[in-house]
């Protein structure tokens, strides 16, 4: 009765804080909220020009004198920019479903099968890694052109298929997956691919929120390859960056319509990020674990 009274007493005990770490962490807690109120005033003040009128935007204030949502309205309905973004969100959402099982499969694959020359070949698709687009533009855009592929969704979404970042972050969180589940379907008569899908892909759920939220934002913020291969000629197929960069081009001084078309740009990604969070740090953090 004693030791327990005595073990209750130690656990109570909970020393202070120093006064010096206490003021150390308040200083780099006010430093941190600097930086973060400096890198959020651009984002305050485009959502602000949005609720402006045209006048209005000629003063400096972080707060419209008269607030108007015609900016919006304008943006979705007399700049077509409703179908930019369902051009966009089908993009995305088509590109990142086609990563995250095609990436899934192939991370499976050099994670868990023993076939010849995998390391080799896994190689070959992190050297892809070190070649940047405008190197490979030419031949890609040459091969496109002959398959009538130009300014098409196909076309883009054809290279878009599977991404050699999402197929090592898939690759490295398999190989933090311990063999007894693998171990555990095959005693049940169950395949590779059955392994994979009913097993393994359910088990890599932070693995493919990361491969979720990066590609969808990389998608939607593309504008090298859309540029290229939709080009500025067709506006039923431009995505919302081509739509936001042909409209600077042709009403560059209307900043409420331009600053509500960068914030409608912005709220799925940020929408996405705040769902996926936690899974995101947690897949990209495990990913990195083994190698």
């Amino acid at each position: 009765m004693e030791l327990q009274t005595a073990a209750g007493a130690a656990e109570q005990y909970i020393p202070p804080r120093a006064r010096s770490a206490r003021i150390t962490r308040v200083v780099v807690y006010l430093v941190l909220g600097g930086i973060a109120a400096l890198y959020f005033v651009p984002f305050l003040w485009s959502l602000s020009t949005s609720f402006k009128t045209l006048p209005d935007t000629a003063y400096f204030s972080l707060l419209p004198h008269h607030w108007v949502t015609s900016a919006y309205h304008d943006v979705l309905s007399k700049y077509s920019f409703a179908t930019y973004f369902k051009n966009s969100a089908f993009l995305a959402a088509v590109i990142t479903l086609s990563n995250v099982f095609l990436a899934g499969l192939g991370g499976y694959a050099f994670a868990r099968l023993r076939f010849p020359g995998r390391e080799v070949l896994f190689l070959f698709v992190l050297g892809t890694l070190m070649i940047p687009d405008q190197l490979r533009l030419v031949p890609v855009f040459v091969t496109l052109t002959n398959w009538h592929l130009v300014s098409t969704f196909k076309g883009y979404i054809f290279i878009k298929l599977i991404e050699a970042t999402n197929l090592f972050l898939m690759r490295q969180y398999f190989l933090t997956i311990p063999k007894d589940f693998e171990e555990a379907a095959k005693l049940d008569g169950a395949g590779y691919f059955k392994t994979f899908w009913k097993v393994m892909l359910p088990l890599a759920g932070p693995a493919i929120a990361a491969v979720t939220i990066l590609e969808f934002q990389g998608i939607w913020n593309d504008f090298f390859w859309p540029s290229i291969i939709l080009g500025f000629g067709n506006p039923h197929v431009y995505t919302i960056q081509l739509g936001i960069t042909q409209f600077i081009f042709q009403y560059g001084t209307l900043w409420p319509q331009l600053m509500a078309a960068s914030v409608l740009a912005i709220l799925p990604i940020a929408v996405i990020f705040v769902i996926f969070q936690r899974y995101f740090i947690a897949g990209v953090v495990a990913s990195g674990v083994k190698g």
